[in-house]
């Protein structure tokens, strides 16, 4: 009987814990900006309103026509708009402003990063898809 009271305490305790968060693990997870070879997110920050962007082409070739975009459960795909033109030549960096619609939400946000681009070099199309995790405050 007294081990029963004892382990239905430890349950309680760990529900109560569960309850208030404590052990979410979207407080542990990192917030990262990650993309495939070839294109690097240097930068990042997010609000409810906007998440900006700092993205380098390190592919070797300049990208014509770049776009870039994020998917998520909570919106889809937000455009974002560069600071300067549409063109990233090799080892050139740009900023790049996503407003989303609705706002996000406070707490943890997870999307999808997509880059469409020319390669300035075949004028082929290409699509690189990356994972973006930040801390909407």
């Amino acid at each position: 009987m007294t081990y029963g009271w004892a382990i239905l305490v430890v349950l309680a305790a760990i529900a109560a814990l569960a309850y208030f968060g404590v052990l979410s693990p979207d407080r542990f997870l990192p917030e990262k900006c990650t993309l495939p070879s070839g294109v690097a997110c240097l930068d990042f920050t997010g609000a409810s309103s906007q998440v900006e962007l700092v993205i380098q082409n390190s592919a070797g070739f300049d990208m014509q026509n770049v776009s870039v975009y994020i998917n998520s459960t909570i919106t889809t795909g937000f455009p974002c708009t560069a600071a300067g033109d549409t063109t990233l030549t090799d080892g050139e960096k740009d900023t790049y402003t996503c407003t989303p619609t609705p706002v996000l939400p406070a707490g943890k946000f997870k999307g999808t990063l997509n880059i469409d681009y020319v390669n300035a070099q075949t004028t082929m199309s290409h699509t690189k898809a990356g994972e973006l995790i930040l801390k909407i405050p």
